[in-house]
């Protein structure tokens, strides 16, 4: 397993995106169909999406306006792992991107934490 992404929730989605393109050398990239209706943008280091900044106006309890909002995993075997959480009796949201061919899995670790599985499959039909 190797960590794949972080998740960045932010009020300014412009002043995150040019800090961490001019402090990292970051690039934007495309995002996934199925979330650009999600105010936001994908960062890009040697061709891979690694910081994922989503807008926020922060609202209710533990929902900071600024904060990391999750970590994502890269992983293999998506079946296996869907199965295992199953058998262990953990809730997840699955999440199909069909046209960057993954498939993803999010679920909460005890006290609140979220995490996010990512998996490079295509998308059954």
């Amino acid at each position: 397993m190797q960590i794949d992404h972080v998740t960045i929730r932010t009020r300014d989605i412009a002043g995150a995106r040019e800090f961490m393109r001019t402090v990292f050398d970051l690039e934007e990239g495309e995002r996934p169909a199925a979330i650009r209706h999600i105010p936001g943008c994908w960062l890009y280091s040697e061709g891979k999406p690694i910081v994922h900044i989503i807008g926020s106006h922060g609202a209710g309890q533990d929902r900071a306006a600024e904060a990391i909002d999750h970590v994502g995993l890269r992983m293999t075997d998506y079946a296996a792992f869907r199965a295992k959480l199953d058998c262990l009796g953990i809730r997840y949201s699955p999440m199909d991107l069909a046209d960057i061919a993954e498939r993803r899995l999010f679920l909460q670790m005890p006290g609140g934490p979220l995490l996010e599985a990512v998996f490079s499959e295509p998308v059954p039909a």
